[in-house]
């Protein structure tokens, strides 16, 4: 989930940037379906997925505006939030479809310009979204799932890493002492993370009730020090000792850290990873350069499903002409979610928005 002003590695740049080992591992090649039954299919043996692209349909008076991440509630319901344009300011940024794909709602106008990352959790009986916006917006919020606002807050001043007025007067000015959060990440206790992907590159600690608490990372080369901090999950796959996963997207690579951020082990060979999700003992990871890949619990990888690295990030313009667009191939995933079932929903951060559906068949 990149965007179109940057300082470090912007959207203009990143097509140019250095796969930094993008394509050390082999990828299983994309299946395409007989012809009898016209059915696109990716992966191979127990990580097969038929490609339904633009699953999700809008009412002719929403438009997509360049999507960017989804999420799944317990009804099966997907939420998608799309960056949105500034200047339509009661267009909403957040849509919702049920289970079949239909339209169910939208909301979320006060995101538009700046919609970014979004969550479902689960807080005792009841689900919640969290929600998290950057240029303009530089807030996160948590709402209810019809779209009523529980709290909204603006930069953790309280940190010291940010402008005098960051909180107060927000506006689309970037750099290291800004807020830009990007994603959640949910803790036992209640609190959650939240990254500071594109601004500060901090990642900050909250309490159940959003109380600040602390913060960790900053900009630097690695081992708990980030470059672009994009995406955040806690790893509690059947297993494995509970850690952070942070996608250092600039840097392509996954950090895994303890809950309280020191440095455990980074993940190489990615490309611009965005966004981390777990479903039984995989984890799943959307990369902007043009692939979803999956991992098993020992973190080796099984599956690089809609591969295109090489062409999209050889050739210019792609993000912005369907015509070049490829069945069963990704562009530019900036998020991935899994259902309930295993099923698989990516957001790509292209012009028009697309989110495909990866019905699983093992």
């Amino acid at each position: 989930m990149s965007h179109p002003s940057r300082s470090s590695l912007d959207r203009r740049q990143f097509l140019g940037a250095t796969v930094a080992g993008a394509a050390v591992l082999a990828a299983p090649a994309v299946v395409t379906a007989s012809k009898t039954d016209s059915k696109t299919i990716v992966g191979q043996g127990d990580y097969r997925y038929e490609v339904l692209h633009d699953w999700p349909q809008l009412p002719d008076k929403y438009t997509w505006q360049t999507t960017h991440n989804v999420a799944v509630d317990k009804a099966g319901n997907l939420y998608v939030i799309h960056e949105g344009r500034e200047e339509l300011k009661d267009h909403p940024s957040i849509f919702v479809f049920d289970a079949d794909g239909k339209f169910v709602r939208a909301f979320g106008s006060q995101f538009q310009g700046g919609g970014h990352g979004i969550e479902v959790r689960q807080e005792g009986g009841e689900e919640y979204l969290y929600v998290c916006a950057y240029q303009q917006v530089k807030s996160f919020a948590k709402l209810t799932l019809k779209g009523e606002t529980v709290w909204q807050q603006f930069a953790p001043m309280q940190s010291g890493v940010y402008a005098e007025g960051e909180d107060t007067n927000p506006q689309k000015v970037w750099g290291r002492n800004r807020f830009m959060p990007t994603n959640f990440a949910f803790l036992d206790d209640g609190g959650f993370l939240l990254a500071d992907g594109y601004g500060s590159f901090y990642i900050h600690r909250y309490d159940r009730d959003g109380k600040w608490l602390s913060c960790f990372g900053g900009p630097g080369d690695g081992q708990g020090k980030f470059n672009t901090p994009h995406g955040i999950w806690i790893d509690r796959r059947p297993g494995r000792e509970q850690q952070v996963v942070v996608c250092d997207r600039a840097h392509h690579t996954l950090q895994y850290l303890t809950l309280d951020g020191q440095h455990v082990e980074t993940l190489s060979g990615y490309g611009l990873p965005a966004n981390v999700d777990t479903w039984r003992d995989l984890l799943l990871v959307p990369e902007l350069h043009a692939r979803v890949t999956i991992l098993n619990d020992q973190n080796q990888v099984v599956a690089r499903l809609g591969e295109d690295v090489k062409r999209v990030t050889s050739v210019q313009g792609i993000r912005n002409d369907r015509a070049q667009w490829l069945d069963g191939r990704f562009v530019h995933p900036h998020d991935a979610c899994f259902g309930q079932n295993g099923d698989i929903f990516v957001a790509e951060w292209v012009a028009t928005g697309r989110v495909s559906k990866l019905q699983r068949l093992a």
